[in-house]
């Protein structure tokens, strides 16, 4: 695989604060520059804004089935190494996260073998961990 640019994504919060405090404290962020509206974060090297936009009535989650599990959508996150994910799991169930999907192992034994989590930040935004037990296998069928 080529080098990876890093990517900047932006998402709505309406409680810039709660969000702040989320990223900084629960997912150990480093913050970077910041306003009254929005606040950056080193999110493993990418940029990740949280932006304050009022909650609206027509915000409603979405879930499609995989393995019998109701994955949020949309949803991003990071593909971490896999002692790295293991480690950054363990931390957030010592924080008392609620997950969404508890961290499980996806295709044990098979070509894509996977480790993945999702949780919600304190606005709703769904966030999926995951991590391959061999990279290379990332785009696999």
């Amino acid at each position: 695989m080529e080098k990876l640019s890093p990517f900047h994504l932006a998402i709505p919060v309406d409680n810039l604060n709660l969000a702040r405090d989320f990223y900084n404290n629960t997912l150990e962020l480093d913050e970077g520059r910041s306003s009254d509206h929005w606040v950056d974060f080193n999110f493993f090297g990418h940029q990740l804004v949280i932006h304050h936009k009022q909650k609206s009535n027509s915000d409603t989650a979405h879930h499609n089935s995989v393995d019998g599990k109701e994955v949020p959508v949309p949803h991003f996150g990071i593909i971490l190494e896999w002692e790295i994910w293991q480690n950054f799991a363990n931390m957030l169930s010592e924080k008392n996260v609620k997950f969404v999907i508890e961290p499980y192992i996806r295709f044990k034994g098979e070509v894509g073998e996977q480790a993945t989590m999702f949780f919600c930040d304190p606005c709703g935004n769904a966030l999926e961990f995951k991590s391959f037990k061999d990279p290379s296998q990332i785009f696999s069928k």
